[in-house]
């Protein structure tokens, strides 16, 4: 019973910091504003986490985990290369606008007065590489198109996408992702495979349009 009340204390001061970071950032935030916002003493944030360095790191790691998790998902089910990118955009999307751990443990990478204990950003771009790569294995890419630049760009762009959401939600809706895949895809796919890559799990065919 007291680990179990220790795991839920550790789990609200994780979500009260990532709400805290959010909206006053890093530099402003105080363990006391966490410390109440879990609705628990100072003492007890203290008992779990040694200062606001080792908070913020907590965030990231479970943020790490979401995320993890979430691409993980997205790949086991995947039916091509290029498909599974494209599905597990709108999952990242998805993802930073609903939880908010998440969302938070991407935003401290850009905090100047916190120092990343991971690399998120860094994660991801690594996963958009490994799935560009394997699509230009199995032919799905245009001959010629290059994965580490397509993958500078679907990154930028993803990227982009959460920082503008932390202001307007609508940047990382389901239908600004299909439109920016509407886009990219037909600049992307070879034309054996276009018709069956789709902007999102839901849409018809990317079909031909000018990049």
């Amino acid at each position: 019973m007291r680990q179990e009340r220790a795991v839920r204390t550790r789990r609200a001061l994780i979500e009260s910091a990532a709400t805290v970071f959010g909206q006053r950032g890093y530099a402003d935030a105080t363990l006391s504003m966490i410390s109440a916002g879990a609705g628990v003493s100072p003492g007890a944030l203290h008992f779990h986490f040694e200062n606001k360095t080792a908070v913020g790191a907590a965030v990231e790691t479970a943020a790490a985990r979401i995320l993890r998790t979430t691409a993980h998902e997205v790949y086991a089910q995947r039916t091509s290369a290029l498909q599974a990118l494209a599905d597990s955009t709108h999952a990242l999307a998805g993802v930073l606008l609903r939880d908010v751990v998440a969302r938070t443990g991407l935003q401290l990478a850009r905090e100047p007065a916190y120092a990343p204990a991971l690399t998120l950003l860094g994660d991801w771009h690594a996963y958009v590489r490994r799935l560009l790569a394997e699509a230009q294995e199995e032919g799905e890419l245009i001959p010629g198109v290059s994965d580490l630049s397509a993958a500078s760009t679907v990154v930028a762009a993803t990227y982009g996408f959460a920082v503008l959401g932390r202001d307007d939600p609508r940047w990382l809706a389901h239908r600004t992702v299909t439109g920016f895949w509407r886009v990219v895809m037909p600049c992307l796919a070879a034309p054996t495979d276009l018709t069956g890559a789709r902007p999102a799990r839901d849409a018809p065919g990317a079909g031909c349009r000018a990049c």
